[in-house]
């Protein structure tokens, strides 16, 4: 049994976030991060490697500087890791990164034992629709949003769904996908035997001429060229106006601010 991990690296939204002239990220001048929700996944299958001493493979496609957060996920206690790069993967929207991830996992192999995780989605996309893409193009059953995760003797996943509304208990059969939430878990910080251990550990890298003759990969389906999705413009917001720190008094603070909204016509 494996369980194959997901991970996305993301821009640091907290941070700077750059804009090019034709209005697509300019990542390379951006801060980084692991996604959020990919890190609670990465969580899920450490928890079942220390119960069960599965073998965890984390995977991400992105630039080679990618490697950098593979580097750390390697270093909380993941064995193996996946870089998928690529210039003709460079502009892929979901439904191509889908195609493209779908080529790495199977080259990879998905076997009757394993697990899938994803994040629920990226926080620079918010579409929660790579995992679920994946799981249709491999043929896997899927479970999202999962909020509980139990591996059952007869060899069953339990997961307990978040609705919006409530809670939807699933038993799936493996091979399976299952995107993961923030209620899950708390993601564990690196340790310092595998941080010293990290760089000894493989990370390969998946590139076009490996992946090319999958079913999975045609240039149609691929990079900027096989993306439905056109983004019509992105720009970075204006800065909004300095806030005004009112003192003094509850009586002579109230009466400042009620003359300020009044002579912007609020009220």
């Amino acid at each position: 049994m494996k369980i194959i991990v997901c991970v996305k690296q993301v821009p640091d939204t907290s941070g700077k976030v750059a804009v090019k002239p034709d209005g697509t990220l300019d990542r390379a001048s951006m801060a980084t991060i692991t996604n959020p929700d990919d890190l609670n996944a990465v969580e899920a299958a450490l928890s079942i490697k220390d119960k069960t001493g599965c073998k965890v493979v984390v995977v991400t496609m992105g630039p080679p500087k990618a490697e950098e957060m593979l580097r750390e996920i390697l270093a909380r206690g993941a064995d193996e890791a996946v870089l998928v790069s690529a210039r003709e993967f460079g502009g892929s929207d979901t439904y191509a990164t889908s195609q493209i991830l779908a080529a790495a996992l199977d080259h990879l192999g998905v076997d009757k034992d394993d697990i899938v995780f994803c994040g629920r989605q990226a926080i620079d996309g918010d579409t929660a629709q790579v995992g679920p893409q994946i799981a249709e193009k491999l043929g896997l059953p899927q479970v999202t949003y999962a909020a509980d995760i139990v591996i059952k003797e007869d060899g069953k996943v339990s997961v307990k769904r978040m609705l919006e509304d409530g809670y939807m208990n699933i038993n799936v059969a493996r091979p399976c996908l299952i995107t993961c939430i923030k209620e899950l878990n708390n993601p564990r910080y690196m340790n310092i035997a595998d941080i010293y251990t990290a760089y000894d550990k493989p990370c390969n890298v998946y590139d076009y001429e490996l992946l090319k003759d999958s079913k999975y990969i045609d240039k149609t389906v691929i990079g900027l060229q096989g993306s439905p999705t056109n983004i019509l413009t992105s720009f970075t917001p204006k800065q909004k106006g300095e806030g005004v720190m009112l003192q003094g008094t509850d009586a002579e603070v109230s009466k400042e601010l009620a003359d300020a909204l009044a002579s912007k016509h609020v009220i």
